[in-house]
C-alpha cells in the first residue's frame, strides 16, 4: 500500500481512527453478556455490530486511500477555521444540561441547552441572537420539545428521569 501524497496519508489516518475505534469497541463487547434475552440476541449484540461495522469501515477506507484516495470530493464549504465562540455556546448547552440536569429536572435542564446552543448555531451562521424576544421564542421552542420527551420516557414507557417536581409532570 503506498499513500502517495499528504492527502491520501490523512485519509489513511482517518481509517486507522475508525479500525482502532472499532478494536476498542469489539474489546469492550467480549466483556458484555451475551445471555440471549427476550428476542433471541444478549446485550452484546449492538456493540458488535457496531464493532465490526466500525472495523469494515476502517478497512475500506485505508482501501480507497491506498488505491487513489477518496474520489470525487467537493470542496469543504464554510470558513476557513472555526467559530470558536459558536462552539463555546453549544458545548456551554450542553455542560450546562449535565450540571442541571439532577438540580432542575429535565425540562428545564435541556431547555437551557436548547436556548444556549441555538444562540451558538446562530452565531455561526453570523445570525443576531434576537435578544429578549428571541431569547423568549428559543426558550417556548425548548420547553416544546423536552416536555413531551419527558412526559413520552416517564409516563408512558416508565423510564425514571429527574423532574423538578415530584409529581412526575415537571
Amino acid at each position: 500500500m503506498a499513500f502517495d501524497t499528504a492527502a491520501q496519508r490523512r485519509q489513511a489516518l482517518i481509517g486507522a481512527g475508525a479500525l482502532l475505534l472499532g478494536a476498542l469497541m469489539a474489546w469492550g463487547a467480549t466483556g458484555i453478556s451475551s445471555v440471549a434475552g427476550y428476542a433471541g440476541v444478549g446485550p452484546n449484540f449492538v456493540p458488535w455490530v457496531v464493532a465490526l461495522s466500525l472495523l469494515a469501515c476502517g478497512a475500506m477506507l485505508i482501501w480507497e486511500a491506498a488505491s487513489g484516495g477518496w474520489r470525487e470530493l467537493e470542496e469543504p464549504s464554510g470558513a476557513a477555521q472555526g467559530d470558536w465562540r459558536a462552539l463555546a455556546w453549544v458545548v456551554g448547552g450542553l455542560a450546562a444540561n449535565a450540571l442541571l440536569l439532577e438540580r432542575v429536572g429535565f425540562i428545564i435542564a435541556c431547555t437551557t441547552c436548547f436556548m444556549l446552543a441555538v444562540r451558538g448555531l446562530r452565531s455561526s451562521e453570523g445570525k443576531p441572537h434576537g435578544g429578549s424576544r428571541g431569547l423568549a421564542i428559543d426558550a417556548v421552542t425548548g420547553m416544546l420539545i423536552a416536555a413531551p420527551a419527558y412526559w413520552l420516557f416517564t409516563k408512558l414507557l416508565g423510564i425514571s428521569l429527574p423532574g423538578l417536581t415530584t409529581t412526575g409532570w415537571l
